[in-house]
């Protein structure tokens, strides 16, 4: 009889991308659509995480329209009120529940950090598969990016429960209640993690894109 074989192999993990914020801090719009190196956030964004993920759909509020030329299917949040970041999860969890059946695990990122490792997806799921964890978020410089991880579907309705009867924000807080793995990024020769949050951001983001298209 021969002996059963480890396998690494990474399931089929779609990806949802956050762009539901505000942009408050760049006056307002969406701030995915702003461009760098001449592409926009939200390009990079996808050019990064297609080939990681089974499949992307993107998290935004308002009209879908603006996103047509993206060819991704877009969410809006499930509850009222710009509720923050995991408003954008538990909507990438509900898509998943009623369009992928076949998936237990959902990837989100920010649809605003254009250099996002390679590695992401298979680094997240490793980890918390060795861990036996329940979520895994991805950290650098001494810093977790609780936006950016893997999620359970099967905790939609505890998340649900989370932000409409708890009020829950913080996204930390509530992964705080589940064994998390957390996994480290270098930052040389950058913070694959940098997101553009500021006008300054998307000056600093220019640089990065140079060293980062070189």
């Amino acid at each position: 009889m021969r002996a059963a074989t480890v396998t690494n192999e990474i399931p089929a993990i779609p990806g949802v991308l956050l762009a539901g914020g505000l942009a408050r801090r760049m006056g307002g719009g969406d701030k995915p659509m702003r461009q760098i190196g001449g592409r926009t956030l939200l390009e990079r964004v996808i050019a990064r995480l297609k080939p990681q993920c089974n499949g992307l759909v993107l998290n935004a509020n308002g009209d879908p329209a603006r996103f047509a030329g993206f060819m991704l299917p877009v969410i809006s949040d499930g509850v009222a009120g710009f509720p923050g970041p995991l408003a954008g999860v538990l909507a990438g969890l509900d898509w998943a529940a009623a369009n992928r059946p076949d998936v237990a695990w959902v990837l989100s990122a920010a649809a605003d950090c254009p250099f996002l490792p390679r590695d992401l997806v298979a680094r997240l799921h490793r980890s918390r598969t060795e861990q036996n964890a329940q979520l895994a978020v991805a950290a650098s410089g001494g810093q977790s990016h609780p936006v950016i991880g893997l999620w359970s579907v099967a905790l939609r309705e505890e998340l649900r429960h989370a932000l409409v009867v708890e009020d829950i924000r913080q996204v930390d807080r509530w992964t705080a209640r589940y064994p998390l793995a957390t996994v480290t990024w270098p930052t040389e020769p950058f913070d694959p993690f940098f997101n553009a949050n500021t006008v300054d951001d998307i000056a600093a983001a220019e640089r990065l894109a140079e060293l980062d298209d070189g």
